[in-house]
């Protein structure tokens, strides 16, 4: 009989509310690596949460079987050290203090902010509780007083130190970090690393901790096409040892890597909005022949076509979006002193910006111009500098005032308030997203960007509500209005967010990385809103994505860093 290496049976969450819509029976039997897909919010990650054991059972059992290690002793059956589950939250405030918006820019907290290598040496020698060096010792983490001193003042060699830690395993953990090109980051403060980079160090971290199942969210968004096949190899690799099994938790339906070797479907429950019921295992052949069948109804072609089979882009939705260009034609915006109107939405001019933890030259004598009525494209690696830039244009960056940039006509640091700036941009990003913590009423974050605050602060009028409203119909989550922000799941959250970059209707769009985290349909639905949405008259759009096939039908021009 084959070993099961988890098994859930008739199981039943304990939280009534955090329930899939059947008792879940699923097996993980070794050698098998298994993609869970569905929608944002079916319960992929109650699934996930069950599986592991964090989620309590009313009902039905939990059962591990580890089999043996390399000198034929049984591993003991328990997730704790067996299982490690990855969830790419990408929250700084598990490894320092919490994370705001702008804190990588702020001199002081990048200052105070420790090297990746500390972090990394700290969390695989304390287990990932952010202990000193000298605290790790002390606990018995395996540091001797030498090499915790030498932590301690961060003059060390980590590939002895990983290789000592972790053992000489094929591959040896420190060859890790050229497969990671982890080396580069190495020197960075934590607070530094871009959204990509941050993703690198959390799956390199936990990867050589050599766990028997690794479980990862979503592992390639964030990742430019490079790090996403070099990513893939790697896990490649990991299937061929035959060490670790894989769970994979995947937002696209249609993205299932082929070392994987089965699929899971968890499909929404007919009237039941927001818990799905688990489908049978399928192997991965089987999976994507009934889905490639499918795929032409799947996916409308048109915004007025009925709903898909899972349920999402239904007429109701489609019409809401059509609503789109009914919307009255807002003032262009146009802040320079002589009231001129102008079509220069943005400019950047002779921009040069050094990083200082680094000294490597982030821009060398950049000129950009952005003029009103077009939509961009802004490209580049994980660590090119897209999100600064961005920061810069919209003054969250603390150099944006010592350079010469102009938004609306009117040049940074002259007269203007930070809310004069933002008024007329609606702006999205996963690092504002990591940093919105706020555990209000879906609306009330959503309402909140019609003052650009992080909380709302103002009662909006009767009209303005509806405004809201209007956004979250139109995004497919109204439904979700009075549900409490951080108990949506991610890609709800996102699509929030995403309203309430929105709901103000800017006539500038910063969309960085807006489809993160979004299921297959859901990321068609917004693309296509926001492809609708800039076809009114006088909107302008920069959208960062390393997808291609991420970006609206109307984008013109492009900027590669």
């Amino acid at each position: 009989m084959t070993r099961q290496t988890i098994a859930l049976e008739n199981a039943v969450a304990r939280h009534p509310e955090k329930r899939l819509a059947d008792p879940v029976n699923i097996v993980v039997e070794a050698g098998e690596h298994i993609v869970i897909v569905g929608e944002n919010g079916s319960g992929k990650s109650l699934l996930v949460e069950m599986l592991t054991g964090k989620s309590p059972l009313v009902s039905g059992s939990l059962t591990y079987d580890f089999g043996k290690d390399s000198n034929g002793e049984n591993i003991p059956n328990r997730a704790y050290g067996n299982i490690i589950q990855l969830t790419f939250e990408d929250a700084l405030g598990t490894v320092e203090k919490p994370y705001y918006f702008q804190q990588r820019f702020n001199s002081q907290d990048r200052d105070e902010s420790p090297l990746v290598k500390t972090v990394l040496l700290r969390s695989l020698t304390g287990g990932g509780s952010g202990l000193t060096a000298d605290e790790a010792r002390a606990a018995g983490h395996g540091l001797t007083e030498d090499e915790a001193r030498e932590a301690g003042s961060e003059n060390y060699d980590i590939d002895v130190l990983l290789d000592d830690l972790l053992g000489t395993t094929n591959p040896r953990p420190s060859t890790l970090l050229d497969t990671f090109k982890m080396r580069g980051l190495l020197e960075k403060r934590m607070v530094l690393l871009s959204s990509g980079e941050m993703r690198r160090y959390q799956l390199f971290k936990n990867l050589v901790k050599r766990p028997r199942v690794l479980i990862v969210d979503n592992p390639f968004i964030g990742l430019d096409a490079p790090m996403r096949k070099q990513l893939g190899e790697f896990f490649q690799l990991l299937v061929d040892c035959g060490e670790v099994q894989i769970i994979m938790v995947q937002s696209m339906f249609d993205d299932i890597p082929s070392y994987m070797t089965h699929v899971v479907a968890i499909e929404r429950n007919g009237d039941c909005q927001h818990v799905g019921f688990l489908g049978p295992k399928q192997t991965r052949e089987e999976y994507l022949e009934i889905w490639n069948q499918s795929q032409t109804d799947q996916v409308p072609e048109s915004l007025g076509n009925e709903s898909n089979s899972f349920g999402y882009g239904s007429k109701t939705l489609s019409d809401a979006v059509n609503q789109i260009l009914e919307l009255p034609i807002q003032p262009i915006a146009n802040l320079t002193k002589d009231g001129e109107l102008t079509d220069e939405i943005i400019a950047v001019r002779d921009l040069s910006l050094t990083l200082p933890e680094s000294n490597r030259v982030l821009y060398n004598g950049l000129n950009w111009t952005v003029r009103r009525g077009e939509t961009w494209a802004l490209q580049g690696a994980n660590g090119s500098g897209k999100s600064t830039l961005l920061s810069l244009i919209c003054a969250d960056h603390p150099a944006a005032y010592a350079c010469d940039i102009s938004l609306f006509g009117r040049r940074r640091g002259t007269g203007e308030s930070i809310w004069e700036i933002k008024k007329h941009i609606g702006f999205v990003s996963p690092e504002f997203h990591r940093a919105y913590k706020q555990n209000r009423p879906a609306i009330e974050i959503v309402a909140s960007g019609l003052h650009d605050s992080v909380g709302l602060y103002k009662r909006p009028r009767p009209d303005q509500m509806d405004i809201c409203h209007f956004w979250m119909r139109v995004f497919g989550i109204e439904e979700l209005a009075d549900r409490m922000f951080l108990t949506l799941s991610s890609g709800e959250q996102r699509l929030c967010l995403l309203a309430r970059a929105f709901v103000k209707d800017p006539a500038l769009l910063i969309l960085d990385e807006p489809l993160h985290g979004l299921d297959t349909y859901r990321r068609e639905h917004v693309r296509r809103v926001i492809d609708t949405f800039c076809k009114r008259p006088d909107k302008t759009l920069i959208m960062v994505t390393h997808y291609e096939e991420e970006l609206p039908d109307g984008i013109n021009n492009r900027l590669v860093l």
